[in-house]
């Protein structure tokens, strides 16, 4: 795979992707970016939206969520998937940012040290909040990768560090919101190859 045909394929693919809500766009104050991204994972934007504003309303400090009781935040965020673990993870994350007068890491490596960041918390954070050069790699991102022929690596490390090497640093940004938008417009991974095979682009 070359380069310019991955570039090819990346915009064909954006023409059937639809505009969605971004975590960003909804709140100035980062450490809201941060704990809504926390949140997001393997939910979508528009209901992570949703209960972020609720639980904001709330709870609209960094200090006063470090406080929080751990079974409201539950209630509060339990339409969203994993709602248990993340509220535990959000709330320690807040006490960690609190002890640290509120700053928030703007490295990777010191983002990965907080309850419930991993690489790809840690990537679309940084492309959110700092308009960083980041990949975020979750599920869509390594199927549709693997199918395109970007990359023949499982681990989403590797994949990571695959399309780094293959796409110039401006276009970095865009992969993780063009593929994860395809993955869920055709939900299931035979449609999303069906359309691919469909539009040649594979």
């Amino acid at each position: 795979m070359n380069s310019d045909k991955a570039i090819s394929q990346l915009k064909e693919i954006e023409k059937f992707t639809d505009p969605e809500m971004q975590l960003a766009a909804e709140w100035p104050k980062k450490w809201k970016i941060l704990i809504s991204t926390i949140l997001s994972s393997q939910t979508r934007d528009e209901t992570t939206i949703k209960y972020s504003n609720i639980l904001y309303e709330k709870y609209s400090t960094l200090e006063k969520l470090s406080k929080a009781s751990l079974r409201d935040v539950k209630m509060i965020i339990r339409p969203i998937n994993f709602h248990k673990t993340k509220a535990k993870n959000i709330v320690e994350t807040a006490k960690i940012l609190v002890k640290n007068r509120n700053r928030i890491p703007i490295n990777r490596d010191e983002l990965l040290e907080l309850p419930g960041v991993g690489r790809k918390v840690a990537n679309v954070y940084l492309v959110e909040a700092h308009k960083a050069a980041a990949i975020g790699v979750d599920t869509h991102v390594a199927f549709l990768s693997q199918i395109l022929g970007w990359t023949k690596q499982k681990n989403p490390h590797k994949i990571e560090k695959d399309l780094e090497s293959l796409f110039p640093k401006r276009y970095w940004n865009s992969i993780n919101y063009v593929l994860v938008r395809f993955g869920r417009k055709f939900s299931t991974r035979k449609r999303q190859i069906e359309k691919l095979k469909e539009e040649k682009i594979i």
